[in-house]
């Protein structure tokens, strides 16, 4: 239900620029390949968070300057200057690539955001399906993503829709204890790293809509050994419904604090048919990602799916996790729509 992480050939990517290795590894859908900026410009409005200067949208945004396309590049800033979640890839070793990230943020003293999103039977075959080979293989992974953060500052959003498809039915059941053990043990690998901060993910509003149905799952999964949990990642409901939700779910685990994703949620949820959570059009970027939340329970408003990068091959997009320059410039457009 979730996007794939980004390919072997981004990840290397972003790798190369952040330790200037001089690699030569291509950019993701046409994004072109102009040298870097300089980071400050994104790194003054990233507040508390790291802001990947090499990202697809960077790259798009240099692209489309150097071609001429000016207002363009200007609206897709509104994701480029923005700080958004690292997915390192699951089908290598992640230390590379979370050490990369961890070290830039450290450097400018910020704190990096990070999703490990490779659990066995991962997305239950569907467009983000893969995911570790077993259980011994994912201990290996997530000891070698825990490691690469180090001191770090960071945030891990942990699983997306690990916990919420032992809920709804669709992981196997010979696979859910499993699934549960792997989960908790990789909450207290990560909770040994002195500033990592984890939420579970939890899903959204639409998807699990009676809370308690998930409450225990997560309980299973060692969510009262993280931070807390996380809601409405990759989704697009509305951060008033994501909020209440989370608030609900809250009560049944002992005040646990969330974090919400906001990236695509700011004309709320699609109504138009099948497959919502797909490539939807006429959605819009959300509130902005800050730990300033007003709201003692949500720790912050991140965006944990990158705008612009496809939620799979549906509605004329690119595979899970490509970059879709046309899409991403759609949501920031209607971002800022009627604010002149």
């Amino acid at each position: 239900m979730y996007a794939r992480p980004r390919t072997r050939r981004v990840a290397t990517t972003l790798v190369c620029a952040l330790l200037a290795l001089g690699c030569t590894s291509g950019s993701s859908g046409g994004a072109g390949e102009p040298a870097p900026e300089d980071p400050s410009r994104a790194a003054e409005s990233a507040g508390e968070f790291w802001v990947d200067p090499d990202s697809p949208a960077a790259r798009q945004v240099r692209a489309w300057e150097a071609e001429g396309r000016t207002e363009d590049a200007k609206v897709l800033r509104r994701i480029a200057d923005r700080p958004m979640a690292t997915w390192p890839p699951g089908e290598e070793d992640p230390a590379p690539v979370v050490r990369a990230v961890t070290g830039a943020a450290t450097a400018q003293g910020r704190t990096a955001l990070l999703v490990a999103y490779n659990i066995p039977h991962r997305d239950c075959g569907q467009y983000s399906q893969g995911g570790a080979a077993d259980g011994a293989a994912y201990e290996e992974w997530i000891d070698a993503f825990a490691g690469a953060i180090g001191d770090a500052r960071a945030i891990v959003v942990l699983e997306p829709d690990a916990v919420p498809h032992t809920a709804d039915g669709c992981t196997d059941a010979g696979y859910v204890p499993e699934r549960f053990r792997l989960l908790s043990a990789a909450i207290d690998r990560l909770a040994r790293q002195p500033h990592t901060r984890v939420y579970l993910d939890a899903g959204n509003a639409s998807w699990i809509t009676d809370p308690a149905r998930i409450s225990d799952p997560l309980l299973r999964a060692g969510v009262a050994r993280a931070d807390g949990f996380a809601v409405n990642v990759a989704n697009f409901q509305t951060l008033e419904d994501s909020a209440a939700y989370g608030r609900r779910l809250s009560e049944l685990l002992d005040g646990a604090h969330f974090v919400i994703d906001t990236s695509r949620n700011g004309n709320g949820p699609y109504e138009g048919g099948e497959e919502a959570w797909c490539n939807p059009p006429g959605r819009a970027l959300g509130a902005p990602p800050t730990s300033e939340t007003e709201d003692p329970l949500i720790d912050a408003y991140l965006w944990i799916k990158r705008p612009g990068e496809s939620d799979g091959e549906c509605r004329g997009g690119p595979p899970a996790g490509r970059w879709w320059a046309d899409y991403a410039l759609g949501l920031a457009r209607e971002a800022g729509a009627g604010t002149g």
